[in-house]
């Protein structure tokens, strides 16, 4: 009687923790500023939360993965680094989407410190165990042009210092339309976010599609 009942409640307990084992998803986290925090939209209307759409309708990936926006807006390179450490401990991401470097550029900032920190923050993310896909962005051309190109230049040596897959500008094939902008000129509007998507998906497939991925649960605790 008593091998039945120790058994019985091994069942109970192993039916309780096989519903939550089955639904364990590796977290995709997108760290960013405004352009990925969705300035000026609707929470749902941000390219992170289309992402998140497009993967639910993928049958092959999409239950494999959540994302988690922590993207703040006005972000630096430096509040992203003092930011991160507290971001990587709450959502145990697999894979960051690295987004920050805009807020610098457009602040006139050191572009020596922009690029340490990046630097920092992808040390920081692969002592995780994280995977990275770096997004850089374009500046407008009203800041020069050699001011611009060695803006540009920082994603490019960052990411081959690191063999990192980049996505030189996340707001490529919009960028000269100004209709797809608010009134600002800088933040794009709801409208735009699903080419957003499909600028950053062809980097970011073949690693949601990676077989080796380290499983998390998800994450209980929101920022």
């Amino acid at each position: 009687m008593k091998f039945m009942k120790y058994s019985m409640k091994y069942s109970l307990l192993l039916c309780l923790l096989l519903p939550t084992a089955a639904h364990a998803r590796a977290v995709l986290m997108v760290f960013g500023d405004s352009l990925s925090a969705g300035y000026g939209l609707a929470s749902h209307q941000a390219w992170p939360d289309l992402l998140q759409q497009r993967l639910a309708n993928d049958r092959n990936i999409g239950q494999r993965w959540t994302v988690v926006n922590a993207s703040v807006s006005g972000e630096t390179t430096a509040g992203g680094l003092a930011r991160l450490p507290a971001a990587l401990n709450a959502y145990h991401p697999a894979l960051v989407v690295l987004e920050l470097g805009a807020n610098d550029g457009l602040r006139g900032l050191p572009l020596s410190a922009m690029r340490e920190n990046l630097l920092a923050m992808i040390r920081n993310i692969k002592k995780s165990g994280a995977k990275i896909l770096l997004v850089g962005v374009h500046l407008p051309s009203n800041y020069g042009m050699p001011y611009t190109e060695r803006f540009r230049q920082v994603y490019i040596a960052v990411a081959q210092q690191n063999d990192l897959p980049l996505v030189p500008s996340l707001l490529a094939g919009i960028e000269t339309e100004p209709g797809l902008f608010q009134a600002d000129g800088l933040h794009p509007v709801a409208a735009a976010e699903t080419r957003i998507v499909d600028t950053v998906w062809p980097a970011l497939l073949p690693m949601l599609s990676a077989r080796r991925v380290s499983m998390k649960p998800e994450p209980t605790s929101s920022e």
